[in-house]
């Protein structure tokens, strides 16, 4: 990678969040932490400069889904990981909409599994 990939990571468990980032910036990529979607959408429309998303599904203020759809509206290749506790029945095609990648990973998450998810949606797998 000439520069590091800037993930947006919405995660509304601190802890997580804080552990997750910590992994991540030592893999190598940028991470900008949000506490919930709404946080993240506001982050975005700040300007917030970011390569893909990395987003929980159920958050207080705003879900997951509604961030994808959100932030998809204004950018429809838009790379995602989603991570969850609670997988959607008809799994990664019940979030999967347009044609940009998305992968789901369900908690609890291990940094390499996750890298690897990054990496294959951003297409540098």
């Amino acid at each position: 990678m000439s520069r590091p990939l800037r993930i947006l990571m919405a995660e509304d468990e601190w802890l997580a969040a804080e552990v997750l980032a910590e992994g991540l910036a030592d893999a190598g990529f940028t991470v900008l932490t949000a506490a919930d979607g709404q946080a993240a959408l506001e982050l975005a429309a700040a300007g917030a400069a970011f390569d893909l998303l990395l987003t929980d599904l159920r958050m207080p203020r705003m879900d997951g889904r509604e961030l994808i759809a959100r932030l998809r509206a204004e950018r429809p290749d838009l790379p995602v990981v989603v991570m969850t506790g609670f997988p959607p029945p008809n799994g990664p095609e019940a979030l999967h909409e347009g044609p940009a990648p998305l992968r789901l990973l369900t908690k609890p998450i291990e940094i390499a599994p996750l890298v690897a998810a990054l990496k294959a949606v951003a297409g540098l797998a």
